[in-house]
């Protein structure tokens, strides 16, 4: 038995769709969740910024002496993922190697579709690593840099306007390449994703990166002997912006209260 915790962090609100996952994977786990909420949107940030974040973002849950730390955060995982891994001394699980895996295992015509932020596409992580999966894989990538900042406006409600139109303008390109799965490569992604499902056809598998990543990381750490086997665990939410509209947010979009948010001066790690 393991009772610490399990770190969780995201440039804002949509990391919250893999801690979901891991909380309903492991109900009797401990988190602590932290969101860069006055950093965000990281996807229009060059690498550089992304690890000196990233490395900021680890220092504080380190804190809390955490058995693991899901990095549920597309960008950083395609651009700081390796840096946190060699440089810490326990697991840390980005996002981006499980998404590709049910990518290539769920397509039907070997055409894929990855959606993300600027910084994830322009690394070329995601395609790289759904290409590792098979050379034969057609994969069709497009930058939705409206998304994040959208979702963390709370423009993620069913019938929004503004997330409509952002929908049919950046989905058109891989509508148009025909495929028949799509990666949602960042983890706002999720919470539009009636939406896109709506615009992209129901023919068209979406891969949702924090519910995938969750399931391989809830193995693993089962594997090695680091869950907390009891029947129910808790969960802490710290931001680095106003702590009430990521409460609101939050509370609409995980379906229960969230009361207590607590502010962090992440320039102090």
């Amino acid at each position: 038995m393991d009772t610490r915790p399990i770190g969780v962090f995201d440039s804002g609100l949509g990391g919250l769709t893999g801690l979901a996952a891991l909380r309903r994977l492991l109900p009797g786990e401990d988190f602590v969740f932290f969101g860069d909420t006055a950093r965000v949107p990281y996807g229009a940030r060059d690498r550089d910024t992304l690890v000196r974040f990233a490395r900021q973002d680890v220092a504080f849950l380190r804190t809390f002496a955490p058995k693991a730390i899901l990095v549920s955060c597309g960008t950083v995982s395609a651009n700081a993922l390796d840096v946190l891994q060699e440089e810490n001394d326990l697991p840390i699980y980005g996002v981006i190697d499980a998404a590709a895996r049910a990518a290539a295992a769920g397509t039907r015509r070997g055409k894929v579709g990855v959606i993300a932020t600027e910084a994830s596409i322009r690394s070329g992580a995601f395609q790289g690593a759904i290409a590792a999966q098979s050379p034969t894989l057609e994969v069709t990538a497009q930058a939705c840099p409206r998304f994040v900042p959208l979702v963390e406006s709370g423009h993620f409600l069913p019938g929004d306007s503004l997330a409509r139109q952002a929908a049919l303008e950046y989905l058109e390109p891989v509508r148009r390449a025909g495929v028949d799965t799509l990666v949602l490569g960042c983890t706002h992604y999720p919470l539009l994703a009636n939406l896109i499902s709506e615009v992209m056809g129901p023919a068209v598998t979406l891969i949702d990166v924090g519910a995938v990543t969750a399931q391989a990381m809830a193995g693993e750490l089962k594997g090695r002997g680091l869950l907390a086997e009891r029947a129910q665990g808790s969960c802490r939410y710290f931001v680095s912006g106003p702590t009430q509209t990521f409460a609101d947010l939050a509370s609409t979009f995980l379906g229960e209260p969230v009361d207590r948010v607590e502010q962090v001066d992440i320039e102090r790690y």
